[in-house]
Formats: C-alpha cells, structure tokens, sequence
C-alpha cells in the first residue's frame, strides 16, 4: 500500500435535485437536502442542508436559499461546489496535516449534456475530489436493488427523482434504451401548490406542499388503506389572512394525475423501444421503481394497470441510487460502465 492510498478515502455521492446522499465506508454517512443559504450582501454561504432548508421560504432580504441542481443537472456551479465541500466536511471534519485525497463516483441523469457532466466533474475536482467517476442513475439504482446488471437478461428500471423521471432497460452492463423526462417528485409538489391555489384560493409554501405530498399523496383515488385527511396550512388569497383546510389523498391524486400521465406515457414509449428478445425478459421479470417519487401511494398498481407487468418498488427507494452507487464505487475497477 503507497503513501498515496494510505491517504485516499472513497466516497460515492448521489447528488440529487432534492436531496444528496454520501456513502463512505459502506454506510450512508451524509443525508441532507440539497439547499444552501446564502448571505446576499457578502455572498457568504451561512447553511447547507437542512439548516438551511429550514430557513427556505422563511428568508429576509439579506439571506437567500438556492437549490443548485434543477432537473438533475447542476443549475448554479459556486453553491453546487460549495454544497458538495461542506457536506464532505461532515464527514472528515478535522483539519489535518495531509488533507485525504478524495476518490469519487458520483451519479447523474442518463439524459444528461456532455456539458453538464463536465459540471458535475468540475464542481466535485473544485470540492477537493483527485479522480472523479460517473455513474447513469438508472444503472446506479439498478444495482442498488440488486439486480445482476451485467447479466445478458434484460430488466427494466424506473427512479423518479426530485428533478428527473429515468426510465431504463438495461442489459450487459449497459443502458439498451432510456428516457429522460424532467417531470418528477418536484413537480409533484408544484401541482400541490398550483391546487391549493386553484381549488382553495390559499397559497401554500414548496414545504407546506411537501408535506402534505408525504402525507397525504397518491397517483390513485381508490386506495385500500387510505391516509388520514391532512390540516394545511396557508395564507387565504383573498383575505391575505393565514388559515386551514383540510385536503384528502383523492384531492391530491387528482392533482398530480397530469404529471403522472406523463411519466407513464415515457414509460410506454421505453418499452415501444425495447428489443423482442428483452421485452420477453421484462415480461417475465416485470418492472423495478426506486426513486423518493415512487413512495407515492398506488403509484405501483396504476403503473400495473397501465401496461400489465408486474411492478416491484425498491426496498428503500429513496437510497436505492446512493447504495448503487456506493456498490459502483466498491468495483471500480470492475464496472467497465463508469464514465471516466
């Protein structure tokens, strides 16, 4: 072992649109939203995370939150660079004499630019990052629900994310056909928002309708256990005076049924595209979901009604891309995938 890999420590990251996930030592060491807070005046970053996505929305004019990923690419490179430096902070917190040289597989959307993945290697080289590794999201959460990826069957593979839906057949090691659609957990909670708007006259904050997209969600108006009707809060358009409703889960799946239509007509389209030989494959193995998005109640049999497979959600969808990727990053050497 070399002075050099003495020193070298191996982080897998799935930096995601609404939360960014780290894996180091095969444990999930950093789990926070991916959100700073910024002083205006100064341009001074004051919070990462969930601290600072407990001051968004509720801001004065000095301090500003930014999301830097939009869609699942990196829309605002300083805050990306500096969100990525202070989340490995927590984890190798000490100054020491010989900073580690970090060694990275980060994850990103199959739909991505050369551009934008040369952001995302730029701004993890800038946090302090000496090799740096890609990784498709679809192949990363593939592997995190276990599947033989570089098995010659084919599987299909659904993450719906905060920015991006990545729809996936994957085979060999590679991706055969993939859809990338910017419709996902984010609009999820703008549709909230625009319904609360439209339907009550209250406008509500993106955490308010979070919240309620937690509680209360589904992509289905017949569930067999539904959930409790849930209390918003909000300020009443009309008065401008702060008050309450009360929303139920069929509300909100009428709400979102416009995004999720879109999701399934990529999915259709995927599998249009898929080779006879796989399709046959996919029959029989039918369709994985992983992703925070798939959490949503019923989104699994309104996905099987549609095209009549068998729908399998992630054990724990929302880390599925992360453990993949920290299983990418374990065979380095061996994932011939991994984009340089």
């Amino acid at each position: 072992m070399g002075l050099f890999s003495l020193f070298t420590k191996e982080i897998a990251i799935d930096l995601g649109t609404a939360n960014t996930i780290i894996i180091y030592n095969d444990k999930v060491v950093v789990d926070e939203p991916s959100i700073v807070a910024i002083e205006r005046n100064t341009g001074k970053i004051i919070a990462v995370g969930k601290r600072a996505m407990m001051m968004h929305g509720k801001t004065h004019e000095n301090i500003k939150t930014i999301r830097p990923l939009r869609d699942g690419v990196i829309a605002d490179f300083q805050s990306a660079e500096y969100m990525i430096r202070e989340l490995i902070k927590m984890i190798f917190p000490r100054k020491t004499m010989f900073p580690p040289a970090l060694k990275m597989v980060i994850c990103i959307p199959s739909g991505i630019t050369e551009v934008e993945e040369r952001a995302v290697k730029d701004s993890a080289e800038q946090a302090g990052a000496k090799e740096v590794k890609l990784i498709h999201e679809p192949m990363a959460a593939a592997i995190g629900i276990g599947i033989d990826v570089l098995e010659p069957t084919g599987n299909m593979v659904i993450d719906i994310g905060g920015g991006t839906s990545e729809i996936a057949v994957i085979a060999l090691g590679g991706i055969v056909n993939n859809k990338s659609i910017r419709v996902a957990g984010d609009d999820f909670t703008y549709d909230i928002q625009e319904y609360m708007r439209k339907q009550h006259n209250i406008k509500i904050g993106e955490r308010t309708a979070e919240r309620i997209k937690i509680e209360v969600g589904a992509a289905i108006t017949d569930l067999e256990n539904p959930p409790e009707d849930h209390p918003v809060h909000g300020r009443d358009m009309l008065t401008g005076i702060p008050k309450e409703i009360t929303v139920n889960y069929a509300e909100i799946a009428n709400a979102l049924d416009k995004s999720i239509s879109k999701i399934e007509a990529a999915v259709l389209n995927a599998l249009e595209m898929t080779p006879p030989e796989l399709s046959a494959d996919i029959y029989r193995t039918g369709i994985y979901l992983a992703g925070g998005g798939s959490m949503l109640r019923g989104l699994d049999k309104r996905l099987h009604l549609k095209t009549k497979l068998p729908i399998h959600v992630a054990e724990d969808p929302l880390r599925a891309v992360a453990r993949g990727t920290g299983i990418a990053l374990k065979n380095f050497d061996k994932f011939t995938f991994l984009i340089k």
